[in-house]
């Protein structure tokens, strides 16, 4: 899942594709796929709790599972990577006291830098850190190289707008947890953020494996809190995508699949023919609508990252009061309510809050 440019109606930008496990996004994020994945994320453990996930109330005769968390050591491969020396001035036993010391180490002499980070940290359980050098094979784009950069300075308010939509993503879940006859059980919390910059571009804009997001300081998708937002929601989904399901075979693949195929069996790659069925305006310089470009992992996984992001669009508008996203993309051709009804009952526990058609 690696998310490139995108490219609304009125501009092209580069996108890059966002595969299992790894996910870039300069239009596309959520799962993970991607044709070149990036270094294995820091693992989760349970050692250092953060708050659960928004779901419906459990059952009384089962205990709700332990929220995911991080672990001191994941904070220290992700703050201080390639050299933690400086991570050894924390010695806290307390998982969570460790990490906060570690936070202020990273980010010492950045002191609003700093207050976000842990703000952030106490709230989901979530680290910000940064990426470790690499060059990613970014299929279509070409071979791109990356390099850590702290959110600071210049680039702080990236690291402001991760935080709003961290904030916007837990109001989001607990309306739609509020309504669901089912749990909702998606993870947006605990992750780790690892901020880097590509040398010379600006694709992908972000990425996604293993529960953490990669993100890109000169992404041309982050332009804005608005779309940093939508990038984020598209890249969160892929992680859950690429866990629903045991084995290699992704849940997007298996229950999107049929209708993604038939979609390209009637259109091919011709915009003017994919255009009533994309669920968002992302496209590919050159090419087509990103939920459809070839030679960008299976561009299943991002069919319904973008269609995850288009129901967080929808029902987030409905949940807020605003002006109702028209038109909806569930009462366009019958193929985009029946993938619409798909997801919905999978990961938003059956909520949905749009108007029929």
């Amino acid at each position: 899942m690696i998310r490139f440019a995108k490219l609304r109606i009125v501009a092209s930008l580069l996108l890059a594709a966002c595969s299992a496990p790894a996910v870039p996004s300069d239009q596309a994020p959520a799962a993970a796929s991607a044709s070149a994945a990036p270094p294995a994320p820091a693992s989760a453990s349970a050692s250092a709790p953060a708050p659960a996930p928004a779901s419906a109330p459990a059952s009384a005769s089962a205990p709700a599972p332990a929220p995911p968390s991080l672990s001191a050591d994941d904070a220290v491969t992700l703050l201080f990577p390639g050299d933690a020396s400086a991570a050894a001035a924390c010695t806290e036993i307390d998982p969570r006291a460790r990490i906060r010391c570690l936070i202020g180490k990273r980010y010492e002499g950045h002191t609003s830098a700093r207050a976000t980070v842990l703000s952030l940290y106490e709230k989901t359980g979530s680290v910000v850190g940064v990426e470790e050098p690499y060059v990613m094979a970014g299929g279509f784009r070409g071979s791109i190289r990356i390099v850590p950069e702290l959110p600071v300075g210049r680039y702080e308010k990236h690291l402001t707008w991760v935080a709003e939509a961290s904030a916007d993503f837990d109001a989001f879940f607990d309306g739609v947890a509020a309504r669901a006859k089912a749990g909702v059980h998606y993870r947006h919390r605990a992750l780790s953020w690892k901020f880097f910059r590509s040398v010379g571009r600006t694709t992908p804009s972000a990425y996604a494996s293993g529960w953490s997001i990669g993100y890109n300081v000169s992404g041309s998708l982050h332009g804005s809190a608005e779309a940093v937002r939508e990038t984020l929601f598209h890249e969160i989904f892929h992680l859950n995508d690429a866990a629903r399901l045991s084995g290699p075979e992704q849940w997007s693949r298996k229950k999107l699949g049929s209708i993604h195929d038939a979609i390209l069996q009637k259109c091919s790659t011709k915009p003017s023919c994919l255009a009533p069925y994309a669920p968002m305006p992302t496209m590919v310089r050159g090419g087509t609508y990103y939920a459809f470009q070839p030679n960008n992992g299976d561009a299943v996984n991002e069919y319904g990252a973008d269609l995850a992001a288009r129901y967080y669009r929808e029902t987030r508008a409905v949940l807020r009061g605003e002006k109702p996203i028209k038109p909806a993309f569930k009462c366009g051709p019958e193929e985009n309510g029946r993938a619409w009804r798909i997801l919905v009952d999978e990961f938003f526990g059956g909520v949905d809050l749009v108007a029929e058609c």
